[in-house]
């Protein structure tokens, strides 16, 4: 419940700008055809694979795609190949935590469990695999989301988990990870409305940039 107020008043009108952006993004991603998504996935890929930041981390944290996201799983088989440490979420459900759990093979993925929101990750009863932040924290995350603009705003899915997570890294010995979003150009806006804890991506990459 907002307390009433002004301050009330712009939450309000924050979370309907928000909420309209979604619906018109999701429009936007719904419009787009596979393989236009396969040839941008693709694309982004080879940025990835040849990017400074990446190629000196060693420790990465990275999204299993969704079909409305930019595929991934190029860029898993790389991090492997270049025998660097990877990362993937799992959500706990009717919250904003997240951990980012240990990969030990781009084949690993097909043992994961797909949950109810079609999304495939550890299961919550796997306690095996190391979390980033019980070890050496993370060099880089990968981010995905809805939509984004050229400041470096995200509009995420409205749950919050990537905030969540990127606070606790800032309490991390290894400090803050460096941030890089991978959108379809589909997904950048002129200006994503955002409230003063959510935090800015350091770089954008996309088709035209």
């Amino acid at each position: 419940m907002e307390p009433p107020g002004e301050g009330g008043d712009m939450a309000a009108a924050l979370r309907a700008a928000k909420r309209a952006l979604r619906e018109e993004l999701r429009q936007r991603l719904r419009a787009l055809g596979a393989a236009e998504k396969q040839r941008q996935s693709r694309l982004l890929s080879r940025k990835v694979i040849s990017h400074p930041k990446y190629q000196e981390s060693k420790r990465i944290a990275i999204f299993l795609s969704m079909p409305d996201e930019i595929q991934t799983e190029e860029i898993i088989k790389d991090i492997f190949k270049q025998g660097k440490e990877c990362f993937i979420p799992r959500y706990k459900p009717h919250s904003n935590h997240m951990d980012m759990l240990k990969l030990s093979s781009a084949e690993d993925i097909s043992s994961l469990t797909l949950t109810s929101w079609n999304i495939l990750q550890p299961s919550d009863d796997d306690s095996a695999r190391e979390e980033a932040l019980a070890g050496g924290g993370l060099d880089l995350i990968f981010m995905p989301g809805l939509g984004f603009d050229k400041k470096g705003n995200r509009l995420g899915r409205g749950k919050g988990y990537y905030d969540a997570y990127l606070e606790r890294c800032m309490k991390h010995p290894s400090g803050k990870p460096y941030t890089i979003a991978l959108a379809f150009r589909e997904q950048i806006c002129e200006s994503v409305p955002v409230a003063e804890n959510d935090v800015q991506i350091d770089e954008i990459l996309y088709e035209d940039h």
